[in-house]
């Protein structure tokens, strides 16, 4: 006898618990986020709240096998095959780890709102021999098999978030402009909402008053670099700059600095988005070649690229931000936030009169708010709603995200 599926009456519910699963540009690991979502009598969004995280790192040896796909001089195709659906694997460990560990059930969960892990982010328009005559393709690549995951867990997965916003001309990112304005928003305060995980991205929250629209872009590089040549110092050894402490022992060159400053990137206007194709191991080492020509010694060089980080985030303020909206305050998450000598760049830049302020100060941990993010994403995919934002990816029109697996 056919027995209706749970998500039949998910429109119809007031309450939902959703998993957002998200494994970023900087390969470290799985942040899971169990997320309580409450609306109102006609469906409206009235509280996200976060019930419960967890972070799996991910081994050396599949970190070293991401990282290899995402290079063209390194990815194999079988590799790949086999990553999508063993990266699912972890993401199934990810979330019943997650279950076990606060006693939750996964006939409680609604569904799982899985990024997948980014192997390549084309936005920009490539030639294509089409039907009937050469098309112009955009596209991008989030692996993790949805049936795998769905298999493992029993709960139904939403995933492949980007594909329609760039099917529908838009960058396929940023998405979580979506959130940021949800539950950052302020009546009276400008603000902006800066990620930085492998790449940085800003949203920016003019004052409700002001009547001006919500944008976003990314600004850069955010980790990505400064890993990258922590682990080319040191043969793989050190991953990152913990605290920024190696950084802190150097100087900045000023020199340097401002070379790596007229990539192109940071000029172009927004809607923009990047990623490992731009800032990975090639840029990383470009870097370090020229650090090493100027006689600069390891701390100074990273003290360069944290400046590089710092810089092309504020910079890009001065160029799009401050010209059409008021800030008050800059609100930072992700693993950039454990930085202190980055934070203290991006202080001394910044303006005086803006407050700097952490996602953490507003109740949501500064490494989950992306995970809860792609679970409100899936809630509003759920409902029937789009969720991505136009004025911000460029896309011509709002659409729904994501695929379904049941």
């Amino acid at each position: 006898m056919y027995k209706a599926h749970p998500l039949n009456s998910y429109q119809e519910r007031n309450e939902h618990n959703l998993i957002g699963i998200m494994s970023g540009t900087s390969l470290d690991g799985i942040d899971t986020a169990l997320v309580r979502i409450c609306t109102n009598d006609v469906g409206e969004i009235k509280e996200v709240k976060l019930k419960a995280f967890l972070y799996v790192p991910f081994s050396e040896e599949l970190r070293t096998q991401i990282l290899n796909l995402c290079s063209v001089e390194t990815a194999k195709l079988d590799d790949l095959v086999i990553m999508h659906s063993g990266i699912s694997e972890w993401y199934a460990f990810a979330v019943k780890r997650l279950l076990s560990l606060h006693n939750i059930s996964a006939s409680d969960v609604d569904a799982i709102c899985s990024h997948g892990q980014t192997i390549w982010h084309a936005p920009s328009p490539v030639s294509f021999p089409g039907p009937e005559g050469d098309i112009n393709v955009k596209s991008t690549l989030q692996i993790g098999s949805l049936s795998v995951l769905a298999e493992r867990t029993g709960i139904p997965v939403i995933g492949d978030f980007r594909a329609r916003d760039m099917a529908a001309g838009g960058e396929g990112a940023p998405l979580v402009p979506y959130m940021d304005a949800l539950l950052f928003s302020s009546d009276d305060k400008g603000r902006i909402l800066q990620n930085i995980g492998g790449i940085g991205n800003a949203t920016i929250l003019p004052a409700k008053t002001s009547k001006q629209p919500v944008f976003a872009f990314d600004t850069g590089p955010g980790n990505m670099v400064i890993d990258t040549l922590v682990s080319l110092h040191s043969l793989g050894q050190q991953k990152y700059d913990s605290e920024g402490e190696i950084a802190a022992l150097g100087a900045v060159d000023n020199k340097l600095l401002d070379s790596m400053l007229e990539d192109p990137f940071f000029k172009k206007l927004p809607p923009k988005s990047t990623g490992r194709e731009d800032y990975g191991v090639l840029y990383a080492k470009k870097f370090l070649s020229e650090g090493e020509r100027r006689n600069l010694s390891f701390y100074d060089i990273i003290a360069t690229a944290t400046a590089l980080t710092a810089k092309s985030i504020t910079n890009s303020y001065k160029q799009f931000v401050y010209p059409t909206a008021e800030i008050s305050e800059l609100i930072i998450s992700g693993g950039g936030t454990y930085n202190k000598t980055l934070m203290q760049m991006i202080k001394e830049y910044l303006p005086a009169s803006i407050e700097v302020k952490t996602a953490g100060d507003f109740g949501v941990p500064d490494d989950a708010k992306e995970a809860v993010a792609f679970a409100v994403l899936g809630h509003e995919t759920l409902m029937g709603r789009p969720s991505n934002l136009p004025e911000v990816t460029g896309a011509k029109h709002p659409v729904i995200l994501g695929n379904i697996c049941f």
